[in-house]
């Protein structure tokens, strides 16, 4: 496993969690690094990213204001802060490494990925 990621769980409406991902220099130096999301029974969905030096993120709109990206590059972790969490954000998440523009939500463009980590969400 290149990436791994944890710190999913059960919260309530309104709730938050942080999710990590730890990952290798081979996997993490100069990449652009993202989460997505999948919902049961769907494709994966991009939800946010940041540059290599931590400089520029973007995220989906249905997150603004509530998800935070971000990346220690000296531990080789990204992390995903999740606030005012709703039932519809109820996913597996992955982290992913990859390259294109910051705002490319095209999973082909990422090279590594993670085991998901599980995020439920109760109303």
């Amino acid at each position: 496993v290149q990436l791994q990621a944890s710190g999913g769980g059960l919260v309530q409406a309104g709730g938050s969690l942080r999710l990590s991902c730890a990952a290798s220099e081979h996997t993490f130096s100069g990449y652009r690094m993202a989460w997505f999301r999948q919902f049961s029974g769907k494709e994966r969905e991009f939800v946010a990213a940041i540059s290599w030096n931590g400089g520029t993120t973007y995220y989906i709109d249905s997150v603004k204001g509530r998800f935070t990206i971000s990346r220690d590059n000296a531990t080789h972790a990204v992390y995903l802060q999740l606030n005012n969490l709703k039932p519809e954000d109820s996913a597996i998440y992955y982290c992913a490494s990859g390259d294109g523009d910051i705002g490319d939500t095209r999973s082909k463009l990422f090279y590594y990925w993670g085991r998901g980590t599980l995020v439920t969400v109760s109303s």
